[in-house]
C-alpha cells in the first residue's frame, strides 16, 4: 500500500511539473504565432490609452505644466520687450510671474477633462489606423491623437485659458486687457515713421490662441514621449499585449 502511495506521489509530481512545462511551452509558442488583427488593435489601443492616461495625470497635477520646463507655458516671444519694461516697474516682475502661474494653472485644470476625449478617439480606431500606427514612426500614435482630438481638446482648454486671461490683476485690469493695450500702443509706434526707421515690427499675436496652442503642444509632447518609450523600451510595456505587439515589431 505504501509503495502504491509513493508511486502515486511521484506520478503526481511528474504531472504537475509536466503541466508547468507544457504551459511554458504553450506560452512560448503563442508568442511566436503571427499577430491576429484583434491582437494588433488591442495592443495599439492599450498603448494609446496608457500613453494618454499617464500624460493627462502628469499634466493635470498641481505644477504639471508650471514646473516642467519642457511644457511650461510662457508669454509669446513677441512680448519680451513689453515684459522687460513692466519688470522695471516696482512689483512688475511679480505681476508677470503671477500671470504665467495663472495661465499654467488654467492648463492644468483643463487637462483633468482630457481623458474621455482620448478614450473616445481610441474606440473609433480601425484596423487600418492600427496597422499604420504600428508600422509608423515613433510618434505615429501621437499624430493619430492630434488628428482625432485636437478640435475637442481646443474646446476643452479654451474656456479655461480665456477665464484665466480675463481675471482682474490690478486696478480692475485683466491680463488680456493689458496685452491688448500694450500691443496696440506698441503697434502704433512700430507703424509710425520713427518706428519704421528704427526697424520696429508690429506684434499681431492673439494671446488666447497662442496660449491655447502652447497648452495643447505640451500635452501632445508628453504623449509622444510616452509613446516613444513604449516602442523602444521593453520595460515600459506594462501589459502582455503591449509586449507581444511591440515586441513583434522589433
Amino acid at each position: 500500500m505504501q509503495k502504491i502511495k509513493t508511486i502515486a506521489l511521484i506520478f503526481s509530481l511528474f504531472t504537475i511539473t509536466s503541466c508547468a512545462e507544457l504551459t511554458q511551452i504553450a506560452q512560448s509558442a503563442n508568442q511566436n504565432l503571427p499577430l491576429s488583427n484583434t491582437e494588433i488593435i488591442a495592443g495599439l489601443k492599450e498603448a494609446l490609452l496608457v500613453g494618454a492616461d499617464s500624460s493627462v495625470k502628469r499634466l493635470s497635477a498641481v505644477d504639471g505644466y508650471l514646473k516642467d520646463q519642457a511644457v511650461k507655458i510662457l508669454l509669446p516671444p513677441e512680448a519680451k520687450q513689453i515684459i522687460d519694461n513692466i519688470s522695471k516697474v516696482p512689483g512688475g516682475a511679480k505681476l508677470v510671474d503671477d500671470v504665467i502661474v495663472r495661465i499654467n494653472r488654467a492648463a492644468e485644470d483643463a487637462a483633468k477633462g482630457a481623458k474621455p476625449i482620448f478614450v473616445n478617439s481610441v474606440r473609433e480606431m480601425t484596423f487600418a489606423d492600427g496597422l499604420q500606427i504600428l508600422r509608423g514612426s515613433d510618434n505615429a500614435a501621437t499624430s493619430y491623437f492630434k488628428l482625432k482630438t485636437s478640435q475637442q481638446l481646443s474646446e476643452l482648454y479654451r474656456p479655461k485659458v480665456r477665464e484665466s486671461l480675463n481675471k482682474n490683476l490690478v486696478a480692475g485690469i485683466s491680463t488680456q486687457q493689458s496685452w491688448n493695450e500694450l500691443t496696440t500702443n506698441w503697434n502704433k509706434l512700430a507703424a509710425s515713421t520713427v518706428g519704421k526707421i528704427a526697424g520696429f515690427k508690429t506684434v499681431d499675436v492673439k494671446l488666447e490662441d497662442y496660449l491655447l496652442q502652447q497648452a495643447l503642444n505640451g500635452l501632445f509632447l508628453k504623449i509622444e514621449e510616452r509613446e516613444k518609450d513604449i516602442r523602444t523600451n521593453a520595460n515600459a510595456r506594462v501589459t502582455n499585449i503591449l509586449k507581444r505587439v511591440f515586441g513583434s515589431k522589433q
